[in-house]
């Protein structure tokens, strides 16, 4: 069995880059920075950030590019793609990037302007499908276990 799946949680480094392909195809660019935050053996607080490509494609792009720009929150679910290619000195190049297949907008800045409800989940295909709410149990009564 394979899986190649990535979740990311983080801002926006940049204001997105929306183009249309030849083919007129609608594709996003963001960059996306998160942090990890742990203690080293000496218990002082580390702190590392990591950069991610992220590319979005026909509705996700249109969403990202109209209701994102730098620092929003955006919480991304997609795959992991590396490209290869060889440069002009005959050296081989590598490009690793994330394909976003669905996308959910974080909470909105001050002052921004945001019309896409923040309980929505935005797939790849445009659909938003509401997130379902886990309600609470009934309590059970320990005398009615049988063990």
């Amino acid at each position: 069995m394979n899986l190649n799946k990535v979740f990311l949680i983080g801002n926006l480094v940049a204001d997105p880059e929306l183009r249309t392909t030849p083919s007129g195809q609608k594709v996003c660019s963001i960059r996306i920075a998160t942090n990890r935050i742990w203690n080293d053996k000496s218990g002082n607080q580390q702190k590392e950030t990591e950069f991610h490509n992220v590319i979005l494609w026909n509705r996700l792009a249109e969403i990202a590019s109209q209701y994102l720009k730098k620092g929003s929150m955006v919480f991304i679910e997609g795959r992991i793609r590396t490209r290869n290619w060889e440069d002009g000195n005959g050296v081989k190049r590598y490009f690793t990037e994330i394909i976003a297949e669905s996308m959910q907008l974080g909470p909105k800045s001050q002052g921004q302007q945001q019309n896409v409800s923040e309980d929505n989940f935005i797939n790849q295909e445009g659909a938003e499908e509401e997130i379902p709410v886990i309600e609470e149990d009934e309590k059970i009564d320990e005398k009615n276990i049988p063990f």
